[in-house]
């Protein structure tokens, strides 16, 4: 039974498509490659921050306005969040858009190091691209859905704040997935891969202790120091460290720590991320940090109190959907580098030291498997609302990590669009194979209820908490 069930899932990634498009798809986003740059060029200039991207927002809504989606704004109370509509009836695909950037890692597109005064964020994770590539691929799909007369709807989402804001959480939350026959997201990369990759889940949360102010030279006893609870709550979680398992993973920073030595803080703060691969480990962990903060409250004669900033289920793997991904990508092929685009690549490679992969990677398509990915996003609580499938494709200089200068560079340069663009049609193929094919969309949906489970009822890790609309700010 297992070999005839591999055997079909096989033959699904290879079967030939049963539609015959009026154009060439691959060849309808080629023709859309000046939007795709210019809209990524865009959001890369605004490098706006999670739940604050009005003018990002704005722009994608115009581009979709212009093409006849129907827009609905501010979904899940969140002012930059929309999804928008094309079509009627089913089966209803969904495209997920990204386009927050990250606070503290300005970069301009030079190939060395240069920070942009005026700019104090960047798209170091590919952000800028991934929505302008969601955005090439929507308007694709809805124009071979219009072309060929084939009944369904397309729908684009916008979704903000992935970085530490969780606002796919809310919208998954909210609902606004559950009527989507299939969810199709990429990211930006250093490699095009189309892998069935899970992700950790993830917590975080501030935590905030208030002690008593006083001369730390000349009344001391009279005061309790804020920053001693964080220290000590710091100090109690490295401990527990090595009490957890293997695929725990516990950051912090102490985001106020006192003004002036001779101060004695009343008030002092640290943020933490907890992540594991289950969620309800996480559950388990975080249980374990709140006593640590508890105790360190007792100990040091203050007070403690935290606020969950955001919470992710990792990635729900769809093998059936992945292998069709797979193939589609390998279709599509990968990155193709002009001279002069080389030529600036080998000035960025050189920067990544021992990290630094050949330049010819980016033309591959990296072999299909199973893997675990030790970072979190908010797609994963897509994935259990959906059958979900995403793609990486090569924006930046192979090598390259995420959240680094190199990436933020890459994805303001015409290396970053031209793997915008793999990524549209990659999934622009998805999408026209999902529509055609009522066979693939059962047994995506077959699976996804198997993984899942007859008993399982959706569980978010923010609780009930409503969007942090200022944890930017």
């Amino acid at each position: 039974m297992k070999r005839f069930a591999l055997l079909a899932t096989m033959a699904m990634a290879v079967t030939p498509p049963a539609w015959a498009a009026p154009e060439d798809p691959i060849a309808a986003v080629d023709a859309q490659e000046e939007r795709t740059t210019r809209v990524a060029k865009q959001l890369w200039d605004w490098a706006e921050l999670g739940y604050l991207e009005l003018r990002s927002t704005n722009l994608l809504q115009s581009e979709l306005r212009s093409e006849g989606f129907t827009i609905t704004e501010g979904v899940a109370g969140i002012p930059t969040a929309f999804v928008a509509e094309w079509g009627q009836g089913g089966p209803v695909i969904g495209v997920l858009a990204e386009y927050d950037a990250l606070p503290g890692i300005s970069q301009s597109t030079s190939a060395t190091r240069e920070i942009m005064d005026d700019k104090p964020a960047g798209h170091a994770c590919g952000h800028n691209l991934f929505a302008a590539g969601s955005l090439t691929a929507a308007i694709a799909i809805k124009n071979w859905l219009e072309a060929t007369g084939t009944p369904g709807r397309i729908r684009l989402y916008g979704t903000p704040a992935e970085e530490g804001g969780s606002g796919k959480v809310y919208m998954a939350r909210a609902g606004l997935f559950d009527d989507v026959d299939v969810a199709l997201h990429w990211h930006a990369a250093d490699r095009n891969s189309a892998a069935a990759r899970t992700s950790l889940a993830n917590r975080s949360a501030k935590f905030r202790f208030k002690g008593i102010s006083a001369h730390a030279a000349g009344a001391p006893e009279r005061g309790r120091s804020a920053l001693d609870g964080v220290e000590a709550m710091n100090m109690m979680v490295n401990m527990m460290r090595e009490h957890t398992s293997m695929d725990t993973r516990i950051h912090y920073v102490v985001t106020k720590g006192g003004a002036a030595p001779n101060v004695i803080p009343d008030f002092a703060e640290s943020f933490y991320y907890v992540r594991h691969s289950d969620a309800d480990e996480v559950r388990t962990l975080w249980n374990r940090l709140e006593d640590t903060a508890r105790g360190a409250a007792i100990g040091t004669g203050t007070e403690v109190e935290w606020e969950i900033i955001h919470g992710n289920n990792p990635l729900l793997v769809n093998e059936t959907l992945a292998k069709v991904m797979d193939a589609k990508l390998r279709q599509v092929g990968g990155v193709t580098y002009t001279p002069e685009e080389r030529e600036w690549a080998a000035q960025i490679s050189k920067s990544l030291g021992e990290g630094a992969k050949p330049l010819d990677s980016a033309e591959a398509i990296q072999p299909y498997g199973k893997s675990l990915g030790y970072g979190s996003t908010d797609v994963g609580d897509v994935s259990w609302a959906t059958p979900t499938v995403g793609v990486r494709t090569a924006t930046w200089v192979p090598g390259t990590s995420a959240h680094s200068w190199q990436a933020v560079a890459a994805s303001g340069h015409s290396i970053g669009a031209k793997g915008a663009q793999v990524a549209a049609k990659a999934l622009t193929l998805m999408a026209i194979e999902l529509y055609s094919r009522p066979d693939l969309r059962s047994a995506a949906r077959a699976e996804f209820d198997a993984s899942r489970g007859e008993d399982y009822v959706y569980r978010s890790l923010l609780g009930d908490r409503d969007p942090p609309l200022d944890y930017r700010k």
